[in-house]
């Protein structure tokens, strides 16, 4: 029987988010394996990479099966001194710099920290300004600029429209507001009026009445605001406004802030900026 228990090390030259990202996608097709998840940033000197040897050491003792390190290290001494440890070692750029280096018929910078880091004013500009901007147009906030918003969410309250916004915003620079849905828009049958002028920039989250009265009973407890039969009456109203109005929709129940920004960024067709 495989062991169910497996410590993985994310060690990295910079901040390490390169190496999670990756290293999730692959742990997540292995089921039934409880991980254990050790981030280990700016290990950019032998130093440092001599540093992280006893803690290794310590989780192939604890855990009795050798741990994984996934790593993305551009300077090879550190590479090798992590090698010495008693652990299974994947390094993204050895294994894809090398044959893209053959490939291009050129060698690659081999400079630390590229993929987060500020090497393009303009691109990093871009994704600040996007930010503040989502925050500043967050739940119906202000109207104002409202114009410039490359999408506006609007859902019942707690159905994810902020998180989304700001997964958009920092993962691709995209200016995104946020609108909700409220009772009294319920009862004049129609959108806010702030609303009107921008409905092409408009897309829907909806969410499953149990998932939202969860959700909002973590906030008020034993409210009519988190009542299931309250939730119930918002979605469903919620829903016939953006039939009526033509608004396309995305049920946020079951699915992922990464599948949800990734559907809204296809359906609105608007260009992803990869940073």
């Amino acid at each position: 029987m495989p062991h169910r228990k497996r410590t993985v090390f994310f060690i990295s030259d910079g901040t390490g988010i390169t190496a999670e990202t990756l290293g999730h996608s692959l742990l997540t097709q292995f089921e039934g394996i409880n991980f254990t998840q050790v981030v280990m940033p700016f290990i950019d000197s032998v130093e440092k990479a001599e540093a992280c040897l006893p803690r290794i050491a310590q989780a192939f003792a604890s855990d009795a099966v050798r741990p994984i390190v996934i790593a993305t290290l551009i300077d090879s001494a550190v590479r090798e001194t992590l090698r010495r440890s008693d652990a299974l070692l994947l390094d993204f750029f050895e294994t894809f710099l090398v044959p893209l280096e053959r490939e291009f018929e050129a060698s690659s910078t081999r400079a630390v920290g590229r993929s987060h880091g500020a090497t393009n004013s303009s691109d990093y500009l871009r994704r600040i300004e996007a930010i503040n901007y989502t925050l500043a147009h967050d739940d119906g906030v202000s109207n104002r600029d409202l114009g410039d918003a490359e999408v506006i969410l609007v859902g019942v309250s707690r159905s994810g429209k902020t998180p989304t916004c700001l997964y958009m915003a920092l993962q691709f620079g995209i200016k995104a507001a946020n609108y909700p849905l409220i009772p009294e828009d319920f009862e004049r049958g129609t959108l806010p009026s702030a609303l009107e002028p921008h409905m092409k920039k408009l897309y829907g989250l909806t969410i499953g009445a149990e998932r939202l009265a969860r959700i909002r009973n973590e906030r008020r407890p034993d409210s009519k605001y988190a009542s299931l039969e309250n939730c119930r009456y918002e979605i469903e109203q919620a829903e016939r406004l953006m039939h009526r109005h033509g608004i396309a929709s995305i049920n946020s129940t079951s699915k992922s802030i990464e599948e949800i920004a990734t559907k809204i960024l296809q359906d609105v067709k608007l260009e992803r900026h990869a940073y």
